[in-house]
């Protein structure tokens, strides 16, 4: 995953992306690569050993919370809360870990129905500690092709309970996956971007970043672009900075797929921030330049110069506007959750 998160999703180890190979490794990196290497086959077999107790939510949820008590880093730990201040509850398991967990119990699983999965998922969401749940985006996304809507209506639970980047971020990848599979799920971005939540509204930009890449994003590449440019238009003005950085992610993401389309829609919005000075849309698109061409990056920021964000100055998006127009809008797609 690449965002501003990408430093640490559950993700990547703290101080591990981006180096150089004629650098040498810091010796907080070298320290992770060895954390992992000697952990990694511990996370393996948990994965592994997790597929017995497949029937027993309870069970599950036990094994894996001791598990991820004996594979925390205190250091990682320490880490996830600087760059995700307000981070909820985690243990401080590395994102390798993580996948070697994953990847054990999808091999021992492969072969095993949705449905306990699903039940799996629903109980990993009830724990405390957020790696529980992100473990359970995976189960879902694994769901998704064969139990779609009680696959989807965890995820929108997911969405509403969320708290922080990090786990929108990484929610992102099941989004994503969910709509690519059944287009129809467009509408649920469309109505995501009047949510009070920024949470919500941030998982806009971070699903359709994330549905750019990969075999499906690609082959899809100018049809994302035709239905994803509109609703985060809806989003441009939003001033939250959670939400701008992942409306940047997004046109980044989409230049890549389909370039022409996205100038167009950035150099429209230019115009908009231009004439109205407004701080929190410049910033998005300055943040978006990186994957046009210079020339056209460089006349942009030529147009916004001068134009900051201003502390206390409100969210100018048509989505703002909007739901200050008729208040809080109710959620159409949203229908009440049957027991799985």
């Amino acid at each position: 995953m690449m965002s501003a998160a990408s430093t640490l999703q559950p993700g990547a180890p703290a101080g591990a992306s981006g180096m150089s190979s004629d650098r040498p490794a810091s010796p907080a990196t070298t320290r992770a690569i060895a954390f992992v290497a000697e952990h990694k086959p511990a996370a393996e077999a948990l994965g592994v050993a997790l597929a017995d107790h497949i029937g027993d939510p309870d069970d599950f949820a036990t094994t894996l919370r001791r598990g991820f008590e004996r594979l925390a880093d205190p250091a990682y730990l320490e880490g996830q809360h600087f760059v995700a201040p307000g981070l909820g509850l985690v243990h401080g398991v590395r994102w390798p870990l993580m996948a070697a967990i994953a990847r054990g119990f999808r091999t021992a699983t492969r072969r095993d129905p949705s449905g306990p999965l699903l039940y799996v998922a629903d109980r990993l969401f009830r724990e405390e500690h957020l790696e529980a749940r992100w473990f359970a985006f995976g189960l879902l996304e694994r769901t998704l092709p064969t139990d779609p809507e009680r696959s989807w209506q965890l995820l929108r639970r997911a969405a509403r309970e969320a708290g922080d980047w990090i786990t929108i971020d990484d929610l992102a990848h099941p989004y994503a996956a969910g709509i690519s599979a059944e287009p129809y799920r467009w509408a649920e971005l469309e109505q995501l971007v009047f949510s009070p939540s920024r949470w919500e509204r941030r998982l806009v930009g971070s699903t359709i970043a994330t549905m750019t890449h990969g075999a499906r994003g690609k082959r899809l590449g100018p049809e994302i672009a035709r239905l994803a440019l509109p609703i985060l238009g809806q989003l441009m003005g939003d001033a939250d900075p959670d939400v701008q950085k992942a409306l940047a992610w997004a046109y980044r993401s989409l230049a890549q797929v389909d370039l022409d389309a996205t100038t167009q829609a950035l150099e429209r919005e230019t115009r908009t921030a231009a004439a109205t000075a407004d701080g929190h849309r410049a910033w998005v698109i300055r943040d978006s330049l990186a994957k046009l061409d210079a020339a056209t990056a460089a006349r942009i920021r030529d147009t916004l110069e001068g134009i900051r964000k201003r502390p206390g100055a409100p969210s100018t998006s048509p989505a703002a506007e909007t739901a200050a127009r008729f208040g809080e809008l109710p959620d159409p797609v949203h229908h009440p959750e049957p027991p799985l």
